[in-house]
């Protein structure tokens, strides 16, 4: 293997929720993609491209994207590729089965799974997929809960997780978010800031965000935020050595207010300020700063 590989990334997940998009970002962000990889070739692709001429620093491996991916060769190709020292990861995408219906609804398109029985229900051929991937979601290293992500937001999300030439141990995502557009899924640590003041209510600041400077200083003026930014610190600091433990290299702490434009977004801010150190690639996104 070519010593400037620096990370495999394995793409799965379920049909419908954005593994090309996914796949585009990386590319766009410096990656080497190889789209709808049969899963018992995956060993030989990247014997391969140790030998080849070219030099990917990072190499994303698209499967399952047809549908047919055999769960037994995904799962045995991915340990053939960490017992051979390869860095590999998985990232598995997912979303809620009612936003995969109006998904699949919208764009006219065949369930990849429907192929088998032409006459399977949508919902059907979603609850079998799930069912079938199942054991590979529960070894993924990240899981990105795509349903309440629009396009833009899966890529925006996917480029600051995942950007080339990051270092460290760890790639710690903040999420901000509004507990009216629901939780975050993906999350591994949430944290509600409900209770604090509210610059909705406050005359000039109502149509502003959390990025503004009249707002962040509304919000961390109080002894209140200062409070739950150092507990939030303290918990992260005290469980990142249990995850790294485990051999989870990804870790999402999301933070949520009502709306997920004024006082989540000024304490993503902060803590992503807060949990920098070398060791650590941090990546901020504020899921509902638009709505």
């Amino acid at each position: 293997m070519q010593p400037n590989v620096t990370e495999y990334l394995l793409i799965t997940g379920m049909s419908g929720a954005g593994r090309s998009t996914v796949a585009d970002a990386l590319e766009d962000s410096g990656w080497y993609v190889i789209d709808n990889m049969p899963p018992s070739l995956l060993a030989e692709a990247a014997a391969a491209l140790s030998k080849s001429g070219l030099s990917p620093s990072r190499v994303a491996l698209v499967v399952g994207r047809g549908g047919g991916a055999r769960i037994d060769d995904v799962l045995g190709s991915l340990a053939s590729l960490k017992a051979s020292g390869y860095p590999v990861k998985v990232l598995y995408l997912d979303a809620p089965d009612e936003i995969l219906v109006r998904r699949f609804e919208g764009t006219r398109r065949r369930h990849p799974i429907s192929a088998i029985d032409p006459g399977m229900k949508i919902q059907e051929a979603i609850a079998g997929e799930r069912r079938l991937l199942e054991p590979v979601k529960d070894i993924a290293d990240i899981v990105i809960e795509s349903g309440a992500l629009n396009v833009n937001q899966l890529r925006t999300r996917i480029i600051e997780s995942f950007r080339s030439g990051v270092g460290g141990t760890v790639q710690a995502t903040v999420v901000s978010f509004g507990f009216k557009y629901g939780v975050p899924l993906d999350a591994d640590m949430v944290f509600d800031c409900r209770f604090l003041p509210n610059p909705y209510w406050v005359e000039g600041l109502k149509n502003l965000t959390g990025m503004d400077a009249p707002v962040r200083d509304y919000v961390l003026g109080g002894s209140e935020a200062q409070a739950l930014l150092a507990r939030i610190e303290d918990l992260f600091n005290s469980v990142l050595p249990l995850y790294l433990r485990e051999g989870k290299s990804y870790v999402t702490v999301a933070i949520g207010c009502t709306g997920g434009k004024h006082r989540s977004v000024v304490l993503a801010q902060d803590m992503a300020e807060r949990i920098q150190n070398p060791g650590i690639h941090v990546s901020i996104f504020h899921r509902d700063i638009d709505h």
